[in-house]
């Protein structure tokens, strides 16, 4: 039996399409009133998560023009573990 990969095989796009998501929890994280500091801060975050959602919305459309239809979620939540999800998620939540 293989040792299993640190990432699991993703497309361009499914990569492309979690580093936008990442990037969008990261960006609302500092946003999250239970734990901003700073309004420019925020209004930072806010100005480029207009951006990442741009980016992620076109990483889905890549992906749909592709013919990859299905999110293919178990590969994609063990790359988001990896990647420290959890931790961004975190940011999110309320004291």
């Amino acid at each position: 039996m293989e040792p299993e990969r640190p990432l699991p095989a993703l497309t361009r796009a499914e990569q492309d399409f979690l580093d936008h998501y990442l990037r969008i929890l990261e960006l609302l994280g500092r946003i999250n009133p239970a734990s901003a500091e700073h309004t420019y801060t925020g209004v930072n975050a806010a100005q480029a998560l207009v951006t990442e959602a741009a980016r992620l919305r076109d990483a889905l459309t890549l992906m749909y023009d592709r013919d990859e239809r299905e999110i293919h979620s178990e590969p994609l939540v063990r790359a988001l573990r990896i990647l420290g999800a959890d931790d961004r998620i975190r940011r999110l939540s309320l004291p």
